[in-house]
């Protein structure tokens, strides 16, 4: 039997809430937090959640997502395009669409952030160079 080529996933490989938690760093009580909302869809063994190929590649957009910016909202949104069934056409081109944007708005709330650190330096300079220096008979 031929095995799969190596960079590519194992769709049939599960992991457990641990796994997950522990490889993206979140909790267990995140994870069940992305089931109630539908942006993950565990199957059950009793109680035990199981967690396919499919949900580990979306709880790892989910993160980065989130990581850069995103609402839950709309990282779930870019993500249920996937399955609209144009070879994630839309999907792409939706996303790099919202990452522009979103870029856009960082690089604005950086240029504001800039702007303010520069009024700060110039008042601490401006107040420091008023302040007179206590000599010996003060």
């Amino acid at each position: 039997m031929a095995s799969a080529p190596k960079n590519t996933p194992d769709d049939s490989r599960t992991w457990t809430i641990a796994d997950l938690s522990s490889e993206f760093g979140v909790t267990a009580r995140a994870l069940r937090f992305y089931e109630e909302k539908g942006l993950l869809s565990p199957e059950r063994k009793g109680t035990q959640r199981i967690y396919s190929a499919r949900d580990r590649a979306r709880l790892h957009w989910l993160e980065r997502a989130k990581s850069v910016g995103f609402s839950l909202n709309e990282a779930g949104e870019m993500l249920d395009l996937y399955d609209i069934g144009d070879g994630r056409r839309t999907q792409r081109q939706i996303t790099v669409e919202r990452c522009r944007e979103q870029r856009s708005k960082l690089q604005r709330q950086r240029d504001d952030i800039d702007w303010a650190i520069q009024v700060l330096d110039d008042f601490i300079d401006e107040v420091e160079s008023k302040m007179t220096p206590k000599t010996e008979e003060d």
